[in-house]
């Protein structure tokens, strides 16, 4: 009688905490030893350390990603009305942050193999309005710095990073965060670099506007009981800081595990295209840092897909055949004790609160996209062996 393979989950923290668990704990009880709580001393020193190694001078510790969205573009002058350019296909804090921050956002549908933002779609929504464009660089990989710095340069934008997904992330010899005038990321704690609750930071090369965002952070005080604007209290918290510190040099190899895990599904999994299993693309090679690994499951021949991305007819004898549907494959994946996710199921346009952003149709890759797309199992410490596990069981689901 054979036994059952061991369940894979989707996610597996403690074996990234589990070797570095003693300096953490170590540094947590320093912390509470010393009361340094709040804007300490974990805190400089993270920012600092975090800035230089994503090749910018300057980080502003918050409480989440979402704030350092919002706080960024009220510093970056960005006023009530101001439209700002954002990918259909994201998740809904990057829309958060541009309501919060009093703008509107101006949905745009995205590219069919890399899931990121289409510039070209974009084009189509500048009006008198736009200030801005908030390129996400989804699942890990960047969005291209050199179309986007054209893109902008070309219609007088500002160029504000989503690199909530994307520490240390790279493409055209630019790390993520680093080319536009602010950036954005998260530190939730699945992220590739996580903290053991919220925690977020606003990176940027302006002194002024970092100087802004840590007023903003904290009641809008530049100095105790001193208020110049407006602000908020978001702070990322020392304790938060403190973990994320020991961390961090571990992060480009975590990355480069990622990408390896990453490397070896596109390698089994390519048999398996003929039956609609298609890997969203890495145009970024080893920068691709693959916090999220996304398959498409689709009805269309890759000949097909490819002829739809350049705007061709599929050719004869490409016409969609019936193959196995995102949700079943998901079902019977979890029967056999291996977790997926789903990044995105719902555009943002379609979700109750938001649908004055626009309707069923209005972004139909978005939506094609939120049928069809699963995550897959990835992190560091993953095995060869589970990812074949993980192949292998999808290739049972397809009947191969």
């Amino acid at each position: 009688m054979s036994s059952r393979p061991p369940k894979i989950p989707f996610v597996n923290l403690s074996l990234q905490h589990q070797p570095i668990q003693p300096q953490i704990v170590a540094e947590i009880g320093k912390i509470i030893e010393q009361g340094d709580f709040i804007l300490g001393h974990a805190l400089a020193e993270f920012e600092t350390a975090f800035a230089a190694a994503s090749g910018v001078k300057y980080g502003v510790g918050v409480a989440c990603g979402t704030d350092a969205i919002a706080l960024g573009l009220q510093a970056c002058g960005i006023h009530p009305g101001d439209e700002i350019i954002v990918p259909a296909n994201t998740f809904i804090a990057t829309i958060i942050a541009v309501i919060q921050a009093k703008a509107i956002p101006i949905l745009v549908d995205c590219d069919p193999e890399t899931a990121l933002i289409d510039l070209t779609a974009a084009e189509t929504a500048i009006t008198s309005k736009t200030k801005a464009i908030i390129p996400v660089h989804l699942y890990g990989q960047m969005v291209s710095p050199g179309l986007l710095l054209d893109f902008a340069n070309r219609h007088d934008l500002i160029i504000f990073e989503d690199a909530a997904q994307a520490h240390l992330a790279e493409r055209e010899g630019y790390r993520a965060g680093s080319f536009g005038k602010a950036a954005a990321f998260s530190f939730y704690p699945s992220k590739n670099l996580g903290c053991f609750g919220d925690g977020g930071m606003l990176i940027t090369n302006d002194a002024e506007l970092a100087k802004t965002v840590r007023t903003l952070r904290n009641y809008g005080a530049p100095s105790k009981y001193l208020h110049t604007e407006i602000g908020t209290n978001s702070r990322l918290d020392n304790l938060q800081a403190a973990i994320l510190n020991i961390k961090l040099p571990y992060l480009e190899k975590w990355n480069r595990d990622r990408n390896l895990a990453a490397q070896h599904y596109n390698t089994l999994l390519e048999p398996l295209k003929h039956k609609g299993i298609v890997p969203i693309a890495n145009h970024s090679s080893s920068g691709h840092i693959y916090h999220i690994y996304a398959i498409q499951i689709t009805e269309k021949s890759p000949l097909a897909l490819a002829k739809r991305s350049e705007g061709k007819p599929a050719p004869t004898g490409a016409a969609p055949t019936k193959r196995i549907d995102r949700n079943t494959l998901q079902q019977k994946l979890a029967r056999e004790g291996i977790e997926t996710g789903i990044h995105y199921p719902v555009p943002c346009h379609l979700q109750p609160a938001y649908q004055n952003l626009g309707n069923p149709g209005d972004f139909p890759r978005a939506e094609t996209l939120c049928q069809q797309i699963l995550s897959l199992p990835i992190y560091p410490g993953l095995s060869n062996t589970q990812i074949e596990q993980v192949v292998r069981a999808i290739g049972r689901s397809l009947n191969c």
